[in-house]
C-alpha cells in the first residue's frame, strides 16, 4: 500500500468512560476505505493522557498508541472521544496539548460528548457544533453562547463534531466522499450494511411519529409545542388553543393514543428534562426547577420524588460519583402514579 496523504492522519484522544461504539464507528470506515481502495488513504492513532490504556463506558479498555505530546508526528485532525460523565472530565495535560496542536494547525473534532471538552477550553467559540441529543440540554445551559445543532454531525471549517454512535460513521463517510469520491464512500457504506449515507443535516433522533408509533397530526403538534415551552409551561387551555382544539378534544387524543392526560405527559417531559440538567450540569436544584417551569423548589422536589422515587439532590450526588442512593430511594415502578399538576 502507498503511504497515506499527510492530511489524513487522524488521532483519537480517549477520555475515561469514552463511547466504544463511537470510536469503532469512526475507525471502521477508514479501515474499509483503505482495504477497498487497495491504498493507504487514511492512518489513525489512539491517544491518552499518559499513553496507557483507557477504559470505555462498556468496561472494555483500549490501548493507546501514543501519549499526548510524545510524538512530533503531525496529526491532521484530533477527535476527543467522549462518553459518560465527560462534562466532569478535566486534565491539565490534555488542555495544554489540545491548545498547542490547534495553534500548530491541526483540526479538532469530537465524538459523542467530547464537545464538552473542546467547549470548556474555548475551542468551539465561534463555531457550530453538535453533541449527543441526551446531552443537549446540559450543554446549552453550560455554553449558551455556542451554536449547537441537533444534526448528526457538524463540519464547521476546522471543527468536526458528531453525536456519537453510528453518526461517527456518517461523518467519516462524508470525509471519504469529499476526499476520494462518492463511489468509494458508497462501497464502504454498503460494506457497513448501511442503507444510505446520511448527510450533515440529518437529525439525530427518530421522527416523533416513529418514536411514539403515532401519526395523529394534532397530537404530534401538541407534543412539539410542549417541548418548545419547557421553562414557561402552557396551561392546557393555551396548549389546546395553540393547535386549534378544545381542551376536551385534546384530552381525548392523549387518552386514546398515549393512555395518559396531556397534563401528565407534559409534566413527565419537564421532569425528564430536569433529570438531564441535574446529571449534566452544575446547576442547583432551585435553578433546575426554574429552568423546567416549576413555581418553587419544594414543589419540584415533591413531583420529582413521586416520579423517579428519589430526590433531585440524590440524582446530583449519583451523577457526581458521591454518596449512592439509599435502599429506600429505589426507583418506583413505571405504574406508580405521578402528579398531574401542570405548574
Amino acid at each position: 500500500m502507498r503511504t497515506s496523504d499527510p492530511g489524513c492522519q487522524f488521532g483519537f484522544l480517549m477520555v475515561p468512560k469514552f463511547s466504544l461504539g463511537a470510536l469503532s464507528s469512526a475507525i471502521e470506515p477508514l479501515r474499509l476505505a483503505n482495504y477497498m481502495s487497495g491504498r493507504k488513504l487514511y492512518e489513525w492513532r489512539t491517544l491518552s493522557a499518559d499513553g496507557e490504556a483507557v477504559a470505555s463506558s462498556a468496561g472494555l479498555s483500549v490501548a493507546a498508541d501514543l501519549s499526548v505530546g510524545s510524538t512530533e508526528e503531525r496529526l491532521s485532525t484530533v477527535f476527543v472521544c467522549g462518553g459518560i460523565d465527560t462534562h466532569l472530565f478535566e486534565d491539565a495535560r490534555l488542555a495544554i496539548w489540545l491548545r498547542q496542536i490547534e495553534r500548530r494547525g491541526s483540526n479538532l473534532g469530537a465524538l459523542c460528548t467530547g464537545s464538552h471538552v473542546l467547549a470548556r477550553l474555548g475551542l468551539l467559540d465561534g463555531y457550530r457544533c453538535t453533541i449527543h441529543w441526551e446531552n443537549l440540554p446540559g450543554f446549552v445551559e453550560d455554553f449558551p453562547d455556542i451554536e449547537v445543532s441537533e444534526d448528526i454531525f457538524v463540519i464547521d471549517r476546522s471543527r468536526y463534531t458528531c453525536a456519537g454512535g453510528m453518526a461517527a460513521s456518517d461523518m467519516m463517510l462524508s470525509f471519504i466522499n469529499r476526499d476520494h469520491g462518492y463511489e468509494l464512500a458508497a462501497a464502504v457504506s454498503e460494506a457497513l450494511v448501511c442503507e444510505r449515507i446520511r448527510g450533515e443535516d440529518d437529525h439525530q433522533r427518530m421522527a416523533l411519529r416513529l418514536r411514539l408509533a403515532v401519526s395523529q397530526p394534532k397530537l404530534l403538534s401538541s407534543i412539539n409545542v410542549m417541548s418548545e415551552n419547557i421553562e414557561t409551561p402552557l396551561s392546557q387551555t393555551e396548549l389546546a388553543r395553540a393547535i386549534g382544539l378544545s381542551t376536551r378534544q385534546l384530552e381525548r387524543l392523549f387518552l386514546k393514543y398515549l393512555n395518559c392526560t396531556p397534563s401528565r405527559y407534559y409534566l413527565e417531559m419537564r421532569l425528564n428534562r430536569a433529570r438531564a440538567l441535574l446529571q449534566q450540569t452544575c446547576m442547583s436544584v432551585t435553578n433546575v426547577a426554574l429552568a423546567t417551569g416549576f413555581v418553587s423548589a419544594s414543589h419540584f422536589s415533591k413531583s420529582y420524588r413521586l416520579h423517579f422515587g428519589h430526590a433531585p439532590r440524590d440524582t446530583k450526588r449519583l451523577a457526581s460519583g458521591s454518596t449512592p442512593f439509599r435502599a429506600h430511594d429505589a426507583v418506583l415502578p413505571a405504574s406508580e402514579p405521578v402528579s398531574s399538576a401542570l405548574s
